[in-house]
């Protein structure tokens, strides 16, 4: 009996500890100075790790990439910036920047170089495919693997909203540019993000709650009405984007909501002529994929990763 107490003690401690758990991710927020610019980004994962870059489009912010941040970070070095006049980022009205695509592009891959990050994975969508591309075509060295996610660079992908508003840019009268403002407005904002969705209801309303807010600043639709006007740069510029793919092969990855009525399913197929290593996978939904798709979304970028992103970091220096 002398024998068997300890060891029934030990076996009911053994069945009474709590179970050990994976610890929570730690994201961090930060801003950094570049070019005069205070640029807001979240963070998550060790950066001896992978860097995975995460690019918004509109009218969001890196807070789109709130649930996946988590879903990466325990392998990866996840890094997700807010662009000029989106989000927390800051310009201050000293700062001599304008809202252009290829203004973004530059400022962003300053940004990485200051924090040392020379090689890193790229997720475009929206907006961000136009900065990501340029980023990518100026330091073509520094991407690994790319993610498509409702990011267009073929001219069959550009829905009708899009083709209407470049018609209402250049007729120029008070009714067109009026009809350009409403979409910075919540009306379109819900649009945006309801609009094609299996399920409205699986879609929270602080995305389009929080865009909006940030969207009514004083001065910011102005600012938006700039990238709007900018935007009738980025189809000249299909091919040299087209070609660059061609030419680096990139693994490539889509996530596509098929139901989008700005950048269409059409846009993503595209992609089958200039990549091989290309995987696609659509889903029932909408422009903002995430929103009501982010849990399988996320197990298709792991699986992706774990297959194709070379477990090694991709750092030149230390960060300044």
């Amino acid at each position: 009996m002398a024998v068997l107490l300890p060891l029934l003690l030990a076996a009911t401690l053994a069945v009474a500890a709590p179970p050990t758990s994976t610890p929570p991710v730690m994201v961090r927020y930060s801003f950094a100075t570049v070019r005069g610019v205070r640029l807001f980004y979240r963070e998550a994962g060790s950066p001896t790790a992978p860097t995975v870059l995460l690019l918004h489009g509109f009218p969001s912010s890196s807070f789109m990439f709130r649930n996946l941040l988590p879903e990466l970070a325990g392998q990866y070095h996840v890094l997700a910036p807010d662009f000029p006049g989106f989000g927390y980022t800051e310009v201050p009205a000293s700062a001599a920047f304008s809202y252009t695509f290829a203004q973004v592009a530059e400022l962003l891959n300053d940004w990485l170089d200051q924090l040392g990050v020379a090689r890193c994975s790229v997720y475009i969508f929206d907006y961000s495919a136009p900065v990501g591309l340029r980023m990518l075509t100026q330091r073509p060295e520094r991407l690994q693997c790319l993610i498509v996610q409702n990011g267009n660079l073929y001219a069959e992908g550009l829905g009708q909203i899009l083709r209407d508003t470049r018609a209402n840019i250049e007729a120029g009268t008070p009714e067109a540019i009026a009809r350009v403002m409403t979409q910075f407005e919540l009306p379109y904002t819900k649009f945006e993000y309801l609009h094609g969705a299996s399920d409205p209801a699986r879609i929270a309303p602080d995305g389009y709650t929080l865009d909006q807010a940030l969207m009514d600043r004083p001065g910011n639709k102005a600012i938006q009405f700039q990238y709007k006007v900018d935007y009738r740069s980025n189809p000249p510029l299909y091919p040299e984007w087209q070609a660059y793919l061609r030419r680096i092969q990139p693994p490539t990855l889509v996530v596509w909501g098929e139901n989008d009525p700005v950048f269409t399913k059409a846009g993503a197929l595209g992609l089958r002529r200039d990549v091989r290593d290309l995987e696609m996978h659509f889903y029932p939904t909408g422009h903002f994929a995430l929103e009501e798709f982010g849990e399988p979304m996320a197990a298709v970028i792991r699986s992706f990763f774990a297959r194709k992103l070379p477990p090694t970091p991709a750092h030149a220096s230390p960060r300044k």
